[in-house]
């Protein structure tokens, strides 16, 4: 678990962090499927925070505030309701938080098999994607650039 130790978060952050990120996205037995919680997911959410970091690490501290204590210290259902309580706060922390375990989930073979995807890279294969509504496309193709054009220059 190089991931963890290399991550940047204390082991009472990290605790907390598996914690809330087993209740986002719990293991389901009926589609075979962990939970972000699991070690490989979480260990690669830990390896991937990055510039990310800190925001994380406030959504952490935010959460500690608000549950009174560590999650660790609370039984299940206490600790699930004050994850979802704390969960729908707003603010840039707590969606990093949410960003950061639903990209890595999302990021794992067991996950991508249960969804009914080739778990590979999408480049240079690439992915079919069904035709949609083009005329949504609309509105910004009318909008003014928002770029500078140097060419013009």
């Amino acid at each position: 678990m190089d991931g963890l130790t290399k991550c940047g978060l204390s082991a009472d952050e990290l605790a907390d962090f598996r914690r809330i990120a087993g209740f986002m996205i719990p293991a389901d037995a009926t589609y075979d499927v962990p939970g972000a919680d699991d070690p490989l997911i979480f260990a690669d959410i830990a390896s991937s925070l990055g510039v990310d970091r800190e925001d994380v690490r406030a959504a952490l501290t935010s959460l500690r505030q608000f549950a009174g204590c560590p999650l660790s210290d609370m039984d299940d259902g206490r600790a699930e309701r004050v994850s979802f309580e704390f969960l729908a706060q707003q603010g840039r922390p707590i969606q990093t938080l949410g960003r950061m375990v639903l990209a890595a989930y999302y990021r794992d073979d067991r996950v991508m098999r249960s969804i009914g995807r080739e778990p590979r890279a999408p480049y240079p294969k690439g992915h079919t994607v069904p035709d949609g509504d083009w005329s949504l496309l609309e509105v910004v193709k009318a909008r003014a650039p928002i770029w500078r054009d140097d060419r013009k220059a």
